[in-house]
């Protein structure tokens, strides 16, 4: 008598360990994409600190702009000057603007009268969010 394991049998366990190896990878994008958006929140909430500090320092104002696209290489950082692209100099706000961990980005508007603003960005499952001075979508 032969020992060993009939060809069914391998093919049982090699489809087990393949069910389990996709309901493991399922699970790690999930978390993945949890966390990306979790730090979306986190940066969105130092930005939105930054610019309070900066309207505090300003007169009440808070810095120009339409559509600035935050963490690029245009914007990188928060200066009494407003967004600077280089040469950040002056009292800094923010050193370095965070750049959206995924694919999208953060979108900066100033408001009417200089007094609000809009940041818009967007969670892994496409949703897009705004955060102003008074709120932010979570």
């Amino acid at each position: 008598m032969k020992k060993g394991f009939t060809l069914v049998e391998l093919l049982v366990v090699i489809a087990i360990i393949a069910l389990l190896s996709t309901l493991s990878v399922v699970a790690l994008n999930s978390a993945r994409a949890k966390a990306r958006d979790a730090r979306r929140l986190s940066d969105i909430k130092q930005i939105r600190t930054a610019l309070d500090m900066y309207y505090d320092s300003n007169n009440q104002q808070y810095p120009a702009g339409n559509g600035v696209q935050l963490g690029k290489t245009d914007y990188v950082c928060l200066t009494s000057a407003g967004w600077a692209t280089s040469g950040c100099s002056g009292t800094i706000f923010m050193q370095k603007v965070p750049k959206d961990p995924g694919a999208y980005s953060y979108n900066y508007t100033l408001g009417a009268g200089s007094t609000t603003y809009k940041i818009v960005y967007t969670l892994d499952n496409g949703t897009v969010q705004t955060a102003t001075p008074n709120s932010m979508a979570e």
